[in-house]
């Protein structure tokens, strides 16, 4: 049964409003869309698992190493390795730490203000100083920098919650696939309601890191600063990467003077929600790399689609950034249907109001994101 408020249909975004309330999505429903957003998130739970394994590979095991040559290898550098990393047949990690670094930029939430408690300077501390203790240089750096050390553990926490929920993001995506494949998911509220379904199951899950220094282990976020899946990672990583974003260099001028980038982060619309794909596949956008990387991974049924498609694969890159951003605004839905403050079917009337209220808010910032085009 859907539910419609009865309250005039005044918000500009109000269609849209409506059909987050009854359980749909912001993408239309139709077979070529489910083709696109299941077989674009099979190629990305792939490509997830790996940025994942690396992400907490050098969180664990590139601690406070100050010049890590080799942190995208995973501790298994061997000359078949390297030449194909030189030569770029690879995985291309770097959008991951731009990603990690993204969300370490914007902050915000109650994981970014542990970052900055006493609790966390304090375990930092005892980190960096048993890990430094053989190293005079090092903490000599430290003495003439206070605040160095604790930055760069910071980060390297950030490395950790990223791999952590690209760990439950990979693993669902993959399970979507499967229900795909086996007949079970066949349209795009259907998808939107496992992907919902996946971030509820996981919204607890606890947020840790530790390290082991010399056989000793240092809780650098532990249990008892409560930090979870959902609000304390999900949240900030859909507000920084799929939001906010950073500008792209090339595309903008980063001249204060020219003002085409706004003081105010939290006016930022760089995010993948607002990304014009056009421009993937230049030199020194971000993105590139993870669309280069999903490329690899494309199951036939998409590649025979892209095929019969415009171009064919010569744009193969736009059309997978187009794909891919059609599937973040099926996880966006998933997303903002799971945060409603009150059940979507609620009866009571202020209840609905808060939903609606919620909702409106979201609305007015996807106002100029690329919205309107994913609909036709």
């Amino acid at each position: 049964m859907t539910h419609t408020l009865t309250a005039p249909a005044t918000h500009p975004q109000e269609p849209f409003i409506q059909r987050l309330l009854n359980a749909e999505a912001l993408l239309p429903d139709s077979p070529s869309n489910v083709l696109e957003v299941v077989g674009i998130l099979k190629s990305y739970g792939v490509v997830l698992n790996a940025y994942s394994d690396n992400l907490i590979y050098i969180a664990d095991h590139q601690f406070l190493v100050l010049f890590p040559f080799f942190k995208y290898f995973n501790g298994k550098v061997t000359l078949p390795q390297l030449l194909r990393h030189w030569w770029h047949d690879r995985i291309n990690f770097e959008y991951a730490e731009y990603c990690m670094k993204t969300m370490l930029w914007h902050g915000g939430g109650k994981f970014d203000a542990y970052l900055d408690s006493d609790d966390f300077l304090q375990r930092c501390q005892a980190a960096v100083t048993a890990k430094t203790k053989h190293n005079p240089p090092i903490r000599l750096l430290g003495g003439l920098f206070p605040d160095f050390f604790p930055e760069q553990v910071r980060q390297l926490a950030y490395y950790s919650a990223l791999g952590q929920f690209w760990r439950v993001m990979s693993d669902l995506f993959i399970d979507l696939s499967d229900a795909y494949d086996a007949g079970q998911v066949v349209t795009i509220p259907e998808v939107v309601a496992f992907i919902k379904a996946g971030l509820v199951a996981a919204a607890a899950n606890p947020i840790t890191y530790a390290v082991n220094i010399d056989g000793t282990t240092y809780e650098l976020l532990p249990k008892s600063a409560e930090l979870t899946f959902l609000m304390d990672v999900a949240v900030p990583y859909v507000e920084a990467v799929f939001f906010r974003g950073t500008p792209f260099l090339g595309t903008v001028s980063y001249n204060a003077q020219a003002n085409q980038i706004s003081a105010d982060q939290g006016r930022f619309e760089y995010g993948a929600l607002y990304a014009d794909p056009l421009p993937i596949g230049g030199a020194g956008i971000p993105p590139t790399l993870l669309m280069q990387d999903m490329r690899h991974y494309l199951p036939d049924y998409l590649t025979a689609f892209y095929l019969a498609s415009g171009r064919g694969l010569d744009d193969v890159r736009v059309k997978i950034c187009q794909s891919f951003q059609k599937s973040m605004f099926c996880v966006t839905s998933a997303s903002l249907q799971g945060l409603m403050p009150h059940p979507a079917d609620t009866q009571n009337p202020a209840e609905q109001a808060a939903n609606h209220a919620f909702l409106a808010g979201w609305m007015d910032r996807l106002a100029t994101s690329r919205l309107d085009v994913v609909q036709l």
